[in-house]
Formats: structure tokens, sequence, C-alpha cells
């Protein structure tokens, strides 16, 4: 859920925060006082475009930042942290997104957990989080994608059968790809028998990966072995280390009797001439196994010789990493020395397992509609409380093509009105109406969908009255399951709210300023008042709305629960 969203100069408002609750938060205000402008500031956080504009007149930048906190461990939770696993960024508890929008068309920034971050990364958590549905938001439920997930969603269908088939399908259909893709095939086989044969034929090794440390110590042999002598004399030698160390040993024990640090110092002398000692031995070591035989070193700048032009011919890192190579284009031989054969049993076993996927995507096709019919009766009976009294919602399953998700196209139909053809909601429903359809989708869907918050900005335009209050019961229902926030301006919505937002803007210094604050007791009666018209009998009317709303029964809930079982539970 979104506990807090703070906002500071973007557009009106100068500086506001808001801190919301688990279940339905209303916001309510003037038309103009900025109530959209948080809605605007959440699509920020969540990756909109950005444009300069928006930042408050005289100030250097916008800032929004929000923060969402959800179960550890559940579904929600787990979704974010492999997005935030993908981006590199650490996760703990809560998520705190910032987003900052520079004024003149300076670099803006975006922080998640205090890490920069980028807007792709925005958008892919505000898949998971929140569904925004209003003039301005691209709504999800318009998507085929979404629509499908609805769908099943609410039959219990499991894609699982189908996607085992699909993936079946896939590979043998990538490989077949890869096969009738090839250019004079028999050209690439000459190339790569010459190829395997060359590499093979060198007899690399893991050991000639140290052949040039090799050759440079025998190239070198004379002067390392020369050096190597001077420094075991130098060490061991009458007056070399050794020597020196047992000197200052044999001169430090006997000042232990009356000054008890030069115990010490006799002991680290000893250590040191060990140390001296394991030294010399390790130099006279690694000298004797020196190769200084001109044979060899000429064997050896030979070998060197194959392995760098092989090394540099197949773009190899290092030499062992051409049998790496080797075995790749070993591999790809083999493939095209059988490639009509092959090709042959690819495509006899593609057609088994498209038989397979056709079968298992008509049962997915059937089962999706026989959940489609139910689906439509559900959603028509809510969008007859939402205003569309003659309106008919239907899901359109019809065959198509295999595809991952299925051999169907999903498609929500709408028709709002009688006499009017039924299209694709996409093609006819504004942006209102499609909101509507939403919440009845929702109140269908409350314990099947995954999204934490819905954001609804004037779900309610153009209705009233009872309708008005169908769509706030809705809300408040919904959010028994989700959290919901939603901009209205009809009381008989806002009277649902279990946290009630007013928004309000001010001339100051000749500055205009939005600010928002929690209503609550005789201040909330008395917005309520006030988007009813003010007077006596408004308020009035306000009190009893709000008691008629506190009712355990006022949202419908009940009833919608018994008439929208899951089918687990009808079952």
């Amino acid at each position: 859920m979104l506990s807090r969203l703070t906002v500071s100069n973007l557009a009106v408002v100068e500086r506001a925060q808001v801190d919301f609750c688990p279940g339905l938060n209303v916001l309510t205000g003037e038309t103009g006082a900025g109530k959209s402008v948080l809605i605007g500031a959440l699509e920020l956080v969540m990756g909109a475009r950005a444009d300069s504009s928006i930042v408050r007149d005289g100030a250097a930048n916008a800032r929004v930042e929000a923060v969402f906190e959800f179960p550890e461990g559940g579904a929600t939770a787990k979704a974010v942290e492999a997005v935030l696993d993908d981006a590199g960024i650490e996760h703990a508890g809560a998520l705190t997104i910032r987003r900052l929008v520079a004024a003149g068309g300076g670099t803006g920034r975006v922080w998640i957990n205090d890490c920069s971050a980028t807007v792709g990364t925005l958008r892919r958590l505000a898949a998971i989080l929140v569904d925004i549905h209003g003039p301005r938001a691209n709504q999800s439920i318009l998507e085929e994608a979404f629509q499908r997930g609805v769908l099943d969603s609410f039959g219990g269908i499991s894609r699982a059968s189908y996607a085992q088939a699909w993936e079946a399908y896939a590979a043998l259909q990538d490989e077949l790809d890869a096969l009738l893709a090839a250019e004079n095939p028999e050209d690439e086989i000459d190339l790569l028998s010459f190829q395997t044969e060359e590499i093979a034929g060198a007899g690399i090794s893991a050991d000639d990966d140290t052949l040039g440390e090799r050759h440079a110590a025998a190239a070198h042999a004379g002067e390392i072995v020369e050096a190597a002598n001077d420094l075991t004399e130098t060490i061991g030698g009458d007056g070399g280390m050794q020597d020196l160390a047992a000197r200052i040993a044999a001169r430090a024990r006997p000042l232990a009797r009356f000054f008890p640090d030069a115990t010490a110092w006799a002991e680290q002398a000893e250590e040191l001439g060990m140390l001296a000692g394991e030294l010399s031995r390790s130099i006279a070591d690694a000298a004797s196994r020196i190769d200084a035989d001109p044979a060899a070193l000429e064997e050896m700048d030979a070998r060197l010789g194959v392995v760098n032009r092989l090394t540099r011919k197949y773009g190899a890192s290092a030499p062992s990493q051409l049998l790496e190579i080797l075995a790749a284009k070993r591999e790809r031989l083999a493939a095209l020395s059988g490639r009509g054969r092959r090709i042959e049993e690819l495509r006899a076993a593609q057609d088994a397992a498209l038989a397979t996927l056709e079968q298992r995507g008509a049962a997915l096709r059937e089962a999706r509609a026989k959940a489609g019919a139910r689906l439509a009766k559900a959603v028509t009976a809510q969008l007859r409380d939402l205003g569309f009294a003659k309106a008919r919602f239907a899901v359109a399953v019809a065959a198509a093509a295999p595809a991952r998700s299925g051999c169907d196209k999903v498609e929500f139909v709408f028709e709002p009105n009688p006499g009017e053809s039924a299209r694709a909601l996409s093609a006819i429903a504004s942006s209102g109406e499609a909101a509507r359809v939403m919440l009845a989708l929702k109140s269908v869907l409350a314990a099947h969908d995954g999204t934490d918050l819905l954001v609804f900005d004037e779900i309610d335009a153009n209705i009233g009255g009872e309708t008005g209050r169908a769509v706030g019961g809705k809300m408040r229902a919904v959010a028994a399951h989700h959290q919901v926030v939603a901009i209205t301006h009809l009381p008989q919505s806002a009277v649902f709210a279990e946290r009630h937002f007013i928004v309000s803007k001010a001339v100051a210094g000749g500055r205009t300023r939005t600010s928002i604050h929690m209503a609550e007791g005789g201040e909330r009666v008395a917005e309520l008042a006030r988007m009813l018209g003010g007077g006596p009998e408004a308020e009035k009317f306000a009190l009893s709305s709000l008691a008629a709303a506190a009712e355990p029964d006022a949202t419908g809930l009940q009833k919608s629960r018994r008439q929208n079982r899951s089918p687990e539970a009808e079952s």
C-alpha cells in the first residue's frame, strides 16, 4: 500500500504531505485546487514522462517522494524484490521512491531506496504496485494482456499445461529456424571442418595458458640463474641476512636478564633468520627448474607461435578457451552435417508438438469462454448499480494462431446504450466509462486481483444521486481487498471514505499555494455540506449520509460477496 506521498514545488503545490490509510482514501476540494496534481505526482514516481513546465515558478526543481509498504514474504513483496534485484538495488521492508524534475530542461533524477535508478525500473514497479484510472491515465483495462489475466484469475484458469506445450513447440521452432537460416551450408561445413581440424591438431591444453611465462623464463635463463645465485649468497653467505639475524639475536638475548623487551628482539631476529633461509631455498628451487637447453627454448618458441596465432585468429581470451570454441564448432558441424535428416526430424516432431499445443489451446479457450460468460453476467450486474442501466458487458473469446498466451484472442466488449453495436471497450469507452467498468470488474474480482493500490480520478464525473452513492459504496467494498485513492466531487461517494482529505488553495504574497489536510468530525461534515451546496439542510443531509455510510451493509459488500463468489467457492 501507499503509506505516504510527499510533494514539493510541483505546479501549484509548494509543499504537501499525505499519509494514506489501507482502505478508501478520498480527496475533495474546489475545482482547480490541485487535487489532480497529487495524482500527477504519483504518476511521476511510477515512471510517467516528466516535463520541466510542471516545476513551480521560481523553484529550481520539483520533488516527489512515495513510500510503499507491503507484508514481508507476500506476492507483492516478492515481485518488487525481483525487480530491485534485477536493477541491483537493495531492499528491506518499505519501498521509498524519490523523483526530482529539474526546471528549465535540466537533468532529472530517480532514487529507489536511496540508490540511483532509472525511469524504466519505476515503470516495472508501477505494473506491480498501482493501477491508475482517470482522464490522463493509460488504463490497463484497455490492454488485451490485462483482460486475459483478469479472465483467467476470475475463472481460476491455469495456463501451466498449455505453457509447457508452448515451450516445447517454440524450442523445436528455434532449432528449425537456425538450420533453415544457414546460407550455403556446404560452404559452412567445409569451413567448420577445416577449423575443427586446425584447432584439434594443435593439441591445445590448459597448460598452454602458462606457456608465455615459461617461454620468457627460458629465454632469460642465464640472467635469472645469475641473479638467483647473487641473491642466495646475499642471504646465506658470510655477512648475509642470516648471519646478521644470528648476530642480532646473540647480542639481544643477554640483555633480557635486566631488560625484558630484549627477549622479543631476539625472537624476532631468529624468526627473521628462518624467513631468510626459506626465501633462499625458494629462490634456489625456482632457479633449478628453469630449462636453459637451447633446443627446449626453440621448441617452446615454435609452440608459442602456434598458440598465439590460433588465439588471435579465433578471438580467444586465453589458449584454454580454444577448447570451448572447438566444442561449439564441432556441435555446429554435427548439426549441419546431418542437416537434412535433422530438418525432417524437427518437422515431424513439430507437427506432433503443434497438435498437442492446439489441443491444449482449445481446452484453454473453452475454459475461458465459459468463465467469460460468468464474468460478463457478474460485471453487467455491477454496472447496473453504477449508472449503466441498459449497458451490456461481454467477454469475446475467439480462436487465434498459437501464441505464448494461448490459441485465442480475449477482448472485453462494451455496449453502453441499447441499439448501439457492441464494440471493444478500448474503441468506445471514455475515461469515465472505463474507470466505472474497472470498478465493476474490481467489485467482482476483489479477492482475486493482485494490484495493491487502485487510483480513481473523478470516476463519478457526470453522475449523481443514487448512482454516486453506489460508486462510493463499491469503492468502499473494493477497499476491503485493495487500498483505494479516489478524487471525487460527489458527497454521495465521499461519505464512504475511511480517510477524507481536503485540498484547498489560497493566495498569499501574490502566490497561489495549495494545501492538503485530513478532515475529521465537524470539518468533514462542513466539507460534505459545501459539496452539497451549503446551508443547514445540506449539513443535516451530510450528517445522515455519514451515518448511513457507516452501517455494516451500507456498501452492499455482503451482497456482492454472495453474488460474486470465486469459482472455487461455487464448486
